[in-house]
């Protein structure tokens, strides 16, 4: 692919924010219904994605990504020590805000993995 390609690097940035917003839209839903976490982040990790080919000379860190990833890992299994230690009979408020903070951990977490994927075969295995 040409990095100095107009097209898409000009689509790419048309795209942007309308994926992102499909992919927040994705997580929040997917409290009421079916999907949620990993699907929204599978829809977030190609903002990144979209991102590098708009502007493939933009430096991004993957220790960084890594690094929030371990700690997105960490908050999920925090959050899952926490309600282990409740009783799982939280009501349904309580049981709504709880679906959302997990699929927006998840969703967090899967969007960094994929991410991660990505870049780690674009910026090593692929050259």
């Amino acid at each position: 692919m040409n990095s100095n390609s107009v097209i898409v690097s000009n689509i790419s940035k048309i795209l942007i924010p309308i994926v992102l917003v499909f992919g927040i839209y994705v997580v929040v839903n997917g409290a009421d219904s079916v999907g949620g976490g990993f699907q929204g982040g599978a829809v977030l990790s190609s903002v990144f994605i979209l991102r590098y080919l708009s502007e493939p000379s933009r430096e991004l860190r993957l220790d960084l990504l890594k690094l929030a990833e371990k700690i997105l890992m960490l908050g999920l299994l925090l959050l899952a020590a926490f309600t282990i230690s409740r009783s799982m009979d939280m009501g349904e408020k309580l049981g709504g805000i709880w679906m959302l903070a997990l699929n927006i951990i998840i969703a967090a977490k899967v969007s960094c993995g994929l991410s991660i994927v990505f870049f780690r075969y674009v910026f090593y295995e692929g050259r």
